[in-house]
């Protein structure tokens, strides 16, 4: 299981200007099955992604094709870990955090 950082470097209009683009490829690696969650920082100066994969190396090519990567737009930081816990009713618990 990994976790992706984002860390914006450009301004928040330039994130704006291709976040369209950026839904589109989170759309397509939680259609894929890749990602579980995602959203804002808090400040928004960046972004997190909880993310599945076969390898870190997997996770590194797809977070390539992500245009605020592409576009140096943001860095990007990622956590390998092993998940041994969770809580019984995550998914209410997502909806109502």
């Amino acid at each position: 299981m990994f976790i992706i950082e984002l860390t914006y470097t450009a301004a928040l209009a330039q994130i704006d200007k291709h976040m369209m683009a950026h839904v589109k490829f989170l759309k397509k690696y939680y259609a894929s099955g890749n990602f579980l969650v995602s959203g804002r920082k808090i400040p928004r100066d960046g972004g997190v992604i909880l993310a599945v994969g076969e390898s870190r190396e997997q996770i590194e090519t797809l977070i390539k094709e992500d245009p605020f990567c592409r576009l140096g737009l943001a860095d990007f930081r990622i956590i390998e870990f092993r998940a041994s816990q969770r809580a019984d009713d995550i998914q209410q618990r997502l909806e109502h955090g």
